[in-house]
């Protein structure tokens, strides 16, 4: 296991349980207690997460990992996930973005499928909406999509462009699509994410869409978040992977979304 992945699954274990004994880390990740304490002290340094005697704890109370430590989590579901999702994406269509590791997986997925990439030669295939500087990145260089970036305030968490500025310019446009990663999806409160002007753009996104599609790996189902994006009544298409309760796909499927176990 390289640095990399050592840190990732730390910051995995100390985002489910909010602390880490140096010893059960150890233990579970089969290195030495010396690397594992070396591993805690850099993390600590970049202030994700606080040093304890013999441990560590969460950094904050409202906890979101950077995007650069969940882009491995459920690396598969969110490939396959992310497949299906922009297969749904007609050509011709405006799309919005939320920012997210498996939204990313979406843009990267509808950046190479075939049937857009062909129809380059004849003018853009796609139009992209979106708040996350890291898809729009990757996006601007393709010549087939235009890329349509909000402006806003920068999440270091989600690299998502927050606030009133991001809000304006979602007031102003209509998308076919709205593409929405969430961190929870619950059959009371609907969709959710951690933080609340994340949830709020991603909102103003979904209201300017002819359909709101979720895309949520199963890890995120019956799941309650702090702040409410959409209630499931507002909700078209879930697409998630095949270890998606049953009897919850049962129950959102009759609720008159459609879902898709990837």
């Amino acid at each position: 296991m390289n640095t990399h992945d050592r840190w990732t699954r730390l910051m995995d274990l100390l985002g489910d349980r909010g602390r880490i004994e140096v010893a059960e880390a150890s233990r579970l990740l089969g290195v030495s207690p010396a690397t594992v304490r070396r591993d805690l002290e850099e993390l600590a340094r970049q202030q994700l997460l606080t040093r304890t005697h013999g441990g560590a704890v969460r950094a904050g109370v409202s906890y979101d990992l950077p995007l650069r430590y969940k882009a491995t989590r459920r690396a598969a579901e969110k490939e396959r996930i992310a497949k299906a999702a922009a297969a749904l994406v007609a050509p011709g269509s405006v799309v919005g973005l939320t920012g997210g590791t498996t939204t990313s997986e979406v843009a990267r997925a509808l950046a190479t499928r075939a049937d857009l990439t062909a129809a380059a030669e004849g003018g853009p295939a796609l139009t992209v909406v979106t708040n996350a500087i890291n898809i729009a990145g990757e996006l601007a260089v393709r010549t087939h999509i235009t890329t349509v970036m909000t402006g806003g305030v920068a999440r270091p968490a989600s690299y998502e462009l927050t606030g009133p500025l991001a809000a304006a310019v979602l007031e102003t446009v209509s998308l076919d699509y709205a593409v929405l990663g969430v961190n929870g999806l619950d059959l009371r409160i609907g969709a959710s994410t951690v933080e609340v002007g994340e949830a709020s753009i991603n909102r103003a996104m979904a209201v300017r869409a002819n359909t709101v599609v979720i895309v949520a790996d199963s890890s995120k189902l019956g799941r309650r978040t702090f702040a409410t994006v959409s209630s499931l009544a507002e909700i078209d298409v879930l697409v998630t992977d095949a270890d998606a309760p049953p009897e919850m796909v049962e129950a959102l499927t009759a609720m008159g979304i459609e879902v898709h176990c990837v």
